[in-house]
């Protein structure tokens, strides 16, 4: 892999020291000994399979230390690989086995005793290479005459020339004998790396510098290096001369790569991670990090970077606090990203929640009841703890503590040493209400005496709650969340208009645009998901104000919602686009219709421009249909259609001078999306 000479000119310095690194000519490995041994390379690489250690049977060669030099591995005078020579020092391990006494004066003149002495220890020595993507093991062959052993004192080294490996790579290197004496050595370096890519960051920006000459053709990649799973590609250019590269904050993850080579056959490519440390990186992880479940017991956690994380089950109760976290732990260290797991549950509860926390620290949680819409029960779960001999005892999880029981109820986990349970609480809480209950009965037999002495007052008391009631029932107002893409202010504005128009009328509404805060701190995903849930709960209504970046972006959810979810970051605050996550499910699996309703402005979009899998619902253009929209918004509790009409055209006019300023702004009546008022 020959690499043009001003590279490693610029990666090694041009100080005359560096300059006179020694040249191997030619691609072959060579060994060679100091004085006293000898040795042989074989030829070609072996396995790399060190062995357990075994007993030596007498003096024994083994590595005791290794040291290393750069040198350059040249094909032609300016085309040179950078090379990294091995010496590995040898020492002498054991002793010779001496005769017993009461045969030492018989055979000392045996000239066969002597033998050993006049031998050689031979020894082979594995020398194993790892630089990515290389790994190499080669076989030296060592001799030393028996006549210069002493054990525990070093006999020499032998040196191999070399081992290949890239600028800026982290190199590790072993050594151990066959059969294996003793523990192998090890020994781990960072070569240079290229110093004309540098980082450095200036306010919300980061600029990637890099200084070549002009005339220099080079290929750049930024990539996401994920340990579980193939890496992936995210940025790829080819470009000439000195090159500064803006990556703005938001861009950056832990595990973001910068890969550069020159645009040369077989040449070297250089990578380095340099925001693996980076705080900012660490924290639009987290922000990036999507967890889902899945019905009926699965769950998904999405991340463009694998994540130190633990994740475990959790129960929710009622009113709110804390989620009580249960055992055992799902992962308990690195969580497993972009694959979709199994929760280890017999039956699903909506009061169980899974949450992931990373240094102690709770970063996600999703709860099944958030997708199921079911409010949370009022339940206890019960812990059952095996012992000794099958014995069994429950307790009930509160808030202080494992409180005792004696019951049974249906089994939602269960492994050999522990088990869960949910059953209603009432089972277990009925005495701490008796007095409660008592009170409650006397106050009704008061009340009903109050009612035989005062029969009259009470009947016009009860009618004027009667007509009180019914005048709240008929003024209640019905819940509406708003979504829309944020694609300019111009079209922010049209929308608060809207918005503002329609909380004149009996309806509560709910929009980002006044949610900013919590917004900002809940991330628009679990602001979508709260809003969502509530205004469903409460017999609302989720309104999708379609804009051609909206249906840009349904598009891009409806051809491949991967590449959609792995995209560029929108908006801080666009929870439309946070939202399709959730609410294109509804509509595939036919949820929609009563829950959501469709509308678009008239001059934006036409429309035929409607994604058709959101035309299950009602898709309304605006103004000209708002009395129809209006009806439908409120329900069964809708005026009469000549109150509509009214309604209608105080919204129309609150709506129309925003809607004619956007669309001058724009060009024209047609807009961007090439549509026209259809007046229908």
């Amino acid at each position: 892999m020959p690499v043009p000479w001003f590279l490693l000119s610029l990666a090694l310095g041009r100080s005359p020291m560096v300059l006179s690194l020694e040249k191997l000519m030619g691609p072959q490995d060579t060994a060679r000994c100091s004085p006293g041994l000898s040795c042989h390379l074989w030829d070609g690489d072996v396995l790399c399979l060190p062995g357990s250690i075994v007993s030596a049977p007498g003096p024994v060669l083994v590595p005791t230390r290794l040291q290393t030099e750069l040198v350059l591995r040249c094909y032609q005078e300016t085309d040179c690989d950078l090379c990294v020579r091995v010496a590995i020092h040898l020492a002498v391990h054991g002793h010779w086995e001496e005769p017993k006494d009461e045969d030492t004066f018989g055979r000392a003149a045996d000239p066969e005793l002597e033998e050993p002495r006049n031998a050689f220890l031979q020894a082979q020595v594995v020398l194993s290479f790892q630089a990515y993507p290389t790994a190499r093991c080669v076989l030296l062959e060592v001799q030393v005459p028996a006549a210069l052993v002493q054990p525990g004192q070093s006999v020499g080294s032998v040196v191999f020339d070399c081992f290949e490996a890239a600028l800026g790579a982290e190199v590790r290197i072993w050594s151990y004998t066959q059969p294996r004496y003793q523990k192998e050595l090890n020994f781990t370096q960072q070569l240079p790396a290229l110093p004309w890519l540098n980082v450095s960051a200036d306010g919300d920006d980061v600029y990637l510098v890099l200084d070549v000459s002009e005339e220099q053709r080079f290929g750049l990649s930024l990539y996401w290096n994920q340990i579980q799973g193939p890496t992936k590609p995210w940025w790829h250019r080819n470009l000439t001369g000195p090159q500064t590269i803006t990556l703005n904050h938001t861009d950056l993850f832990p595990c973001l790569c910068i890969q550069v080579w020159p645009l040369e056959p077989d040449s070297v490519r250089t990578s380095i991670c340099p925001f693996r440390e980076d705080p900012r990186a660490h924290r639009n992880l987290w922000r990036a990090a999507r967890l889902q479940l899945l019905p009926p017991r699965g769950w998904r956690l999405d991340a463009p970077c694998s994540l130190l994380a633990e994740a475990t089950l959790c129960w929710q109760a009622p009113g709110g606090g804390p989620c009580q976290s249960l055992v055992p732990p799902l992962y308990q260290a690195n969580v497993t990203v972009n694959k979709t797991l199994e929760l280890p549950l017999l039956n699903a509860h909506p009061n169980l929640c899974v949450q992931v926390s990373s240094w102690e620290k709770l970063q996600l949680q999703e709860c099944l009841w958030a997708d199921s819409l079911r409010a949370l029960k009022d339940d206890l779960l019960l812990v059952e703890t095996r012992g000794l001999q099958d014995n069994r005892s429950l307790c009930a999880l509160e808030p202080s503590g494992c409180t005792p029981l004696l019951s049974k109820a249906s089994t939602l986990w269960e492994d050999e040493l522990r088990a869960l349970w949910a059953c209603p609480m009432d089972k277990y809480v009925h005495q701490r209400w008796a007095l409660v209950w008592l009170a409650c009965l006397l106050l009704a037999s008061v009340l009903f005496l109050l009612f035989l002495f005062r029969k009259d007052h009470v009947k016009g008391w009860l009618r004027l709650l009667k007509e009180d009631l019914r005048a709240g029932a008929a003024a209640r107002a019905r819940a509406a969340l708003l979504l829309y893409s944020a694609e300019d202010s111009g079209f922010e504005r049209l929308v608060g208009a809207l918005a503002s128009a329609l909380c004149q009328l009996p309806l509560q509404v709910t929009v980002d645009l006044w949610s900013r805060r919590e917004l900002s701190a809940q991330g628009p995903l679990a602001w979508f998901h709260a809003q969502r849930r509530q205004t469903l709960q409460e017999g609302g209504v989720v309104v999708l104000l379609f804009s051609p970046g909206a249906v840009a972006l349904c598009h891009e959810w409806l051809q491949d919602a991967a590449s959609a979810s792995a995209s560029a970051p929108h908006g801080p605050h666009d929870a439309f686009a946070a939202s399709l996550s959730c609410v294109l499910p509804d509509f595939l699996q036919g949820r929609a219709p009563g829950r959501y309703v469709g509308a678009y402005f008239d001059g934006l979009l036409h429309s035929g421009a409607v994604p058709a899998l959101f035309r299950s619902v009602p898709v309304f253009s605006l103004p000209s249909q708002l009395p129809d929209f209006l009806g439908t918004l409120q329900g069964p509790g809708a005026p009469s259609p000549g109150r509509l009409g009214e309604r209608a055209k105080q919204v129309s006019r609150a709506l129309q001078p925003t809607l004619d300023q956007l669309l001058q702004a724009l060009g024209g009546p047609g807009g961007p999306g090439g549509g026209t008022r259809d007046g229908t």
